[in-house]
């Protein structure tokens, strides 16, 4: 993972947690690192955050343990170079992060997109709480027919259960917070695609927080910890 790379790993993987993590920009890390007396430049802090945190991302997801059947699905609001952009998100009954989708719009098609995906990740939950959105009401109706008509099990499946209801989703409002709070600092994104990226590891890092691995669940490990079995 870090072959060939100039710097030792522990900076690499110390760099991209703490920014990922804290509200710091990449000139404070710059900053930081030169005091420890390692010279590094924030442009190159910038392309660890980018190369590494779907790597981190893409491993946490293999050992990310079961999410229950009840979902609370909404979207929050991400400006990108001005302009709002979405960001889809899904957590269970007990807190835990389902699924993200970042979207460019809000809109069916991407309703869609991020339930297609949450449902091919984790299966068919058996209830899904939103708020008033008929967007999302007909796009939740839309895949769970799919789901439906793809199924070979032979067993007959029941619709999802829909329910609509903002004070209910307070939950997935209140966790949209913890997202929130790292994206302010940062003034908006330059470009969609670090955007994507970025975001993708700072969700990362809200399920580390929730001990949503495998590993993590009983043995209470600390952030660091577990940065450092996604990277062994």
């Amino acid at each position: 993972m870090f072959k060939g790379r100039h710097f030792d790993r522990s900076v690499i993987l110390l760099c991209v947690r703490w920014y990922l993590a804290y509200n710091l920009s990449l000139r404070n890390l710059e900053e930081m690192m030169a005091e420890r007396g390692i010279s590094v430049d924030h442009a190159t802090i910038h392309r660890w955050i980018v190369r590494y945190s779907p790597e981190l991302l893409k491993r946490f997801n293999r050992s990310k343990r079961a999410v229950t059947g009840r979902w609370h699905v909404d979207e929050t609001y991400i400006k990108v170079r001005g302009r709002w952009t979405y960001l889809y998100r899904a957590i269970d009954n007990h807190g835990d992060t389902v699924e993200f989708w970042f979207s460019e719009r809000r809109n069916l098609i991407a309703a869609k997109r991020f339930l297609r995906k949450a449902l091919k990740r984790h299966g068919r939950p058996e209830r899904i709480v939103i708020d008033g959105s008929q967007t999302n009401r007909e796009a939740i109706l839309s895949c769970d027919a799919e789901s439906r008509l793809q199924d070979r099990s032979g067993c007959k499946l029941q619709p999802i259960r829909i329910r609509q209801s903002a004070y209910l989703n307070n939950r997935i409002e209140q966790d949209h917070r913890a997202i929130k709070r790292r994206v302010r600092p940062m003034l908006g994104f330059k470009s969609v695609a670090s955007a994507r990226v970025i975001l993708g590891g700072i969700e990362l890092i809200h399920m580390m927080r929730k001990q949503q691995a495998k590993y993590a669940c009983n043995q209470r490990l600390s952030l660091a910890e577990q940065f450092e079995r996604l990277a062994a």
